[in-house]
């Protein structure tokens, strides 16, 4: 290659051809209907807003997602992981940090802005839509370079990365869309939107040169003097067991992330009940939000579930040594349920013994008790006392399920699956969440919807997973991998809580308002079984291969 630029190039387009083949066929498409099908300048009449939905958001959305996979390099890394994602590989290369930066950038904000460009030209728009031309193109392009930059930089904690850049994109579409409430124009967009270009730049190439350079820091390193676990191991016993180390192990490895988290975000968030003690409505707000912290940190965390090593490349393979330990493909996968139920338990404990504290030293002690009074009133102390204990076993379990809800497909060792769930969530969010104003708007509508197709969503779920849990048995007991015994006592435990969830439901739920069959399909959808049950299975696949 000539030069760094063309190089770089060259690596986009050799490993995406695929991808950006298939672009390039549906914008082929699109010139194919608006020459041949629509007169130009013509408008297309929907009859609802789910067919635009399907012909303009969910391609435009899907596009925008690979592309911001492509050019952050997501697609080739770890998000999780504290190192950064950008290829290693590329850091011997002969040229400058600002140049690994530079071109990556520049190639992504020239593709997005193609992708608006080539969608506001040629997709199927209503005709009654006044589209912009300039500042959705710049948007994405903010959206896409801050993403490089805060995913390029190496963290102190795994599952930070995720963390922060979440909470940095979701504040700047949070102004941009605050600046549309308002009717703001366009030339307003732009002066809101184009300082964050430069700026990101330069905190990319600040990322590049640190990750470059082998900066790591690590705030998981606890000092001799208060580190018990190192303390017990110079005079401890030896491990009575290959299960009891393997639990150890991933406890040191990844079960502490979670807590560690929670611990740095709950001061920030009991300050609210300081700011808004004036205020009831907002401090059970802020209530909510501290309540919601864990399940919401533990989806940025799972992923270090899900490594067998911290050696192990993007690949999710397993280690020589992890392969040819002297453990089943169970109990490597009991162990590392045991971590995650460990680290789930230390997180709530944390908020649990937060929340009063706070409250009592914020004086708001009396809001929440009467906001538990007029629940009480409403609907009397057994139910009340139901509602909140399911209310708080349904937040503390969704903790856990988020923590091993991909344990299935990582253990499977196929990069592809994990990345493709990934892909999938992510186009299924973009799709979603633009249709949030239309049902705020049309909630009758929006309700009823839900409403009618819901008995047969839960259908369809229902029967796929006691499908599946029946072939995943057979499959377990045909290859050893879980006694008979084993699989009938844990076939009698989902069904117990399945029916003493049903059970629960049935009695807070008036049958007026819900039939009885679908809060049985609720409940069989709502217990895991599936993925834990396979994780196993995919392990040996792993294992074995």
């Amino acid at each position: 290659m000539r030069s760094p630029a063309a190089a770089i190039a060259w690596g986009f387009r050799h490993r995406h051809r695929w991808g950006l083949a298939a672009v390039a066929f549906y914008f082929a498409v699109l010139v194919a209907i608006r020459l041949l099908v629509l007169a130009p300048g013509r408008g297309v009449a929907f009859n609802n807003d789910l067919q635009f939905a399907l012909v303009v958001i969910v391609p435009l959305a899907s596009t925008f997602m690979y592309f911001l996979a492509v050019f952050s390099f997501g697609l080739a890394g770890d998000l999780a992981a504290r190192r950064s994602i950008y290829p290693r590989r590329m850091f011997t290369l002969p040229v400058t940090s600002a140049a690994l930066t530079r071109w990556p950038m520049l190639y992504g904000t020239m593709a997005m802005v193609v992708l608006w460009l080539a969608t506001r030209l040629l997709a199927l728009w209503p005709v009654e839509a006044e589209v912009p031309w300039i500042w959705p193109a710049l948007f994405a392009a903010v959206i896409l370079a801050w993403t490089q930059a805060l995913t390029w930089m190496p963290y102190p904690l795994r599952g930070l990365r995720v963390v922060v850049t979440v909470s940095w994109l979701a504040a700047i579409a949070f102004v941009a869309l605050l600046a549309l409430e308002l009717e703001a124009r366009e030339t307003v967009m732009l002066v809101l939107l184009a300082p964050h270009l430069p700026l990101a730049f330069l905190v990319a190439r600040f990322a590049v040169a640190r990750a470059r350079s082998g900066s790591l820091p690590d705030w998981r390193q606890v000092p001799a003097a208060f580190d018990l676990a190192r303390r017990r191991d110079r005079g401890s016993r030896p491990w009575t067991s290959p299960a009891g180390a393997q639990l150890w192990l991933e406890w040191r490895r990844h079960g502490r992330s979670l807590p560690t988290l929670v611990a740095s975000v709950l001061p920030f968030e009991l300050c609210l009940f300081f700011v808004f003690r004036d205020t009831p409505a907002l401090v059970l707000t802020a209530l909510a939000a501290v309540l919601l912290t864990p399940p919401v940190l533990a989806a940025f965390v799972a992923a270090a579930v899900h490594r067998s090593s911290p050696k192990a490349s993007d690949d999710y393979e397993l280690t020589p040594f992890i392969a040819a330990r002297p453990l089943t493909s169970a109990a490597l996968i009991g162990a590392k349920l045991k971590a995650t139920i460990l680290s789930t338990l230390a997180a709530w404990l944390l908020v649990f013994a937060a929340i009063p504290l706070a409250l009592g030293l914020s004086d708001n002690t009396a809001v929440v008790v009467d906001a538990a009074h007029r629940v009480v009133d409403f609907v009397g102390m057994p139910r009340a006392a139901a509602i909140v204990a399911l209310g708080l076993a349904f937040l503390v379990v969704s903790t856990l399920r988020q923590l091993v809800q991909n344990l299935l497909l990582a253990m499977s060792g196929r990069a592809w699956l994990v990345k493709a769930y990934v892909f999938l969530t992510l186009l299924l969010l973009g799709i979603l969440v633009p249709q949030v104003p239309w049902a705020l708007r049309n909630a009758r509508e929006a309700i009823a919807t839900v409403w009618n197709v819901l008995p047969w969503v839960l259908t369809i779920l229902a029967v796929l997973k006691i499908s599946i849990a029946c072939w995943t048995a057979v499959h377990l007991y045909d290859r050893r991998l879980l006694s008979g015994r084993a699989l009938v006592l844990g076939a009698f435990c989902w069904t117990v809580a399945v029916l003493a969830l049903y059970g629960l439901l049935g009695w807070l739920v008036p049958t007026v308002l819900v039939r009885g069959y679908l809060v049985v399909l609720a409940a069989t959808v709502a217990v895991p079984l599936v993925r834990l049950a396979a994780a196993p299975l995919a392990l040996a696949w792993n294992r074995h291969r």
